[in-house]
């Protein structure tokens, strides 16, 4: 028996349908927080035959009705986790009689909007941008006011794993460090994306050690509380002996 599974995705004014027949492998194309609809109909098949979807091999809770003979799926909005994802239908009785399809979710990168950085000088300055995409982007680069960043005048160093890139200054400086910063990440697909950092680098504060003044505190207060005790001890001592010389006298 074989089974045909169409795919709807709703991109839109784009809508295309596409038949699969058993046995075969596809991939369908879609954008991150799209709608996509997938369709089974198992060809000569019993109204009343009951149908299975996994995703990457996990069961589908379908709704009932939605098992019987003509069975769909929804996957709204489409996410980043559904980039690769495998969906599967087969007969419940003959898991053999089945049709796969698999989810290839185009995104851009995450970058817009700006971001406001405070950082003292001396500290360490860290910015990063989120570069991740689908397909990947094909370059990231970092400007300062307009210009380049020169990794070997700023002291900066510049790392990107494919997910992140990151610019860092392990020990700040005003006059190389504050000003302007904008990330840029080119997208085949999607073109240019940019975040803008406004750094703003501030006098260095003189951090007073919290734990050992507080340390110092509870001793002096210990100290003083043992001085009052023994004073109060004193006291009571002279009062008892003053008292009994008036008994005798």
């Amino acid at each position: 028996m074989k089974m045909k599974l169409m795919f709807r995705p709703l991109l839109l004014l784009y809508c295309a349908t596409q038949a699969l027949g058993f046995g075969t492998d596809s991939v369908i194309e879609t954008e991150l927080n799209k709608t996509v609809s997938l369709v089974c109909e198992p060809n000569g098949a019993q109204a009343d035959e009951e149908l299975v979807w996994l995703r990457n091999g996990a069961l589908i809770n379908l709704k009932e009705g939605n098992d019987k003979g003509h069975s769909s799926v929804c996957v709204t909005p489409v996410i980043h986790e559904d980039n690769g994802a495998i969906f599967t239908c087969s007969l419940s009785k003959n898991s053999s009689a089945s049709a796969s399809v698999t989810l290839n979710v185009t995104y851009g990168p995450n970058l817009f909007g700006s971001e406001e950085v405070t950082v003292e000088e001396e500290a360490v300055l860290l910015l990063q941008c989120d570069t991740l995409a689908n397909p990947p982007v094909s370059s990231v680069s970092w400007t300062v006011n307009g210009s380049k960043v020169n990794l070997e005048e700023s002291g900066m160093a510049e790392t990107n794993d494919g997910f992140k890139s990151k610019l860092t200054a392990n020990k700040v400086e005003r006059r190389l460090h504050e000003g302007t910063f904008n990330c840029s990440a080119v997208s085949s697909m999607y073109g240019v994306h940019t975040k803008t950092f406004y750094v703003k680098v501030t006098d260095k504060t003189i951090k007073f050690p919290l734990m050992p003044m507080i340390a110092g505190l509870v001793v002096v207060g210990l100290t003083a509380l043992l001085a009052v005790l023994a004073r109060w001890q004193r006291i009571m001592r002279l009062e008892l002996h003053t008292l009994k010389l008036t008994h005798y006298y």
